[in-house]
């Protein structure tokens, strides 16, 4: 068998294998646009109808096989539908040249000082604040219902944007190592029962964002002006600089390292 695979690979020409990269690039890019979205978890069903299908092909489900005959021609419709943001985002970056610069290595890049210093800045002014940190899980669908920045990660610009005469202040601001995606974003609320009563909504969407995704939420209490960090499941309250830094440093670094490891 092995002889065969070895022969097969020798009568393969140069064009085929160039063939074969390129589609296995088209396949890269279009699971780098929905990773994030709800079209992430859609393309798990989409992939388990195709996997179904084929399977009642081999099998003989003659029955479930003239079903799928008939429903499938309709779902690539669907999904022109369903990934028409996705369809468009891809086009746009095709058209800026963006398309090879996602082979490149993914920088990582937080500036915790920035964090750090508008989150104890906001806290002794009594403040509320809430900025959220992303990391493997994508936050593309929660960036997306905010407003759009994409602006370079400052102290003063965190500052201004939680500004309560800021038409920005309510919400949330995401951000992507060190860029400002989104700001005045709207997160999930935590349902937790056990959450004490006197934790407010910026302290529930925290706890909600974080428990729903692996990122990380810096809170400051408008009402107290005490700093908390969420994630997971923990809510650490009643932070400092130093404190905040070594957390960030640990959860930050830590899943850095570890996805590093992963790829080697």
């Amino acid at each position: 068998m092995i002889d065969t695979v070895l022969d097969a690979i020798g009568r393969m020409a140069w064009i085929d294998i160039i063939d074969i990269l390129v589609v296995a690039a088209l396949i890269y890019q279009v699971l780098l646009l929905v990773r994030g979205t709800r079209g992430w978890q859609m393309s798990f069903g989409v992939a388990a109808l195709i996997l179904l299908y084929y399977l009642t092909q081999l099998l003989g489900l003659q029955t479930v096989g003239r079903f799928l005959d008939t429903f499938i021609p309709y779902i690539f419709f669907a999904l022109i539908v369903i990934f028409q943001s996705e369809i468009r985002r891809g086009l746009v970056q095709l058209g800026q040249g963006n398309f090879l610069k996602r082979f490149g290595p993914k920088p990582v890049s937080i500036r915790y000082d920035e964090i750090i210093l508008a989150a104890t800045t906001l806290a002794s002014q009594r403040i509320g604040a809430l900025m959220v940190i992303e990391r493997e899980i994508g936050l593309r669908n929660y960036i997306e219902r905010g407003i759009r920045l994409d602006a370079f990660l400052t102290y003063d610009l965190l500052v201004t944007i939680f500004n309560p005469s800021s038409p920005l202040h309510d919400g949330a601001v995401i951000v992507q190592e060190d860029r400002i995606a989104s700001a005045s974003c709207f997160l999930p609320l935590t349902l937790d029962p056990y959450l004490s009563k006197e934790l407010g909504t910026r302290h529930r969407a925290a706890m909600g964002i974080s428990r729903e995704t692996d990122a990380l939420a810096v809170v400051v209490s408008e009402e107290t002006g005490k700093i908390s960090l969420a994630v997971g499941r923990e809510l650490v309250r009643g932070l400092d600089g130093p404190r905040l830094l070594k957390l960030l440093k640990r959860h930050l670094e830590t899943a850095s390292q570890e996805s590093r490891e992963g790829q080697e």
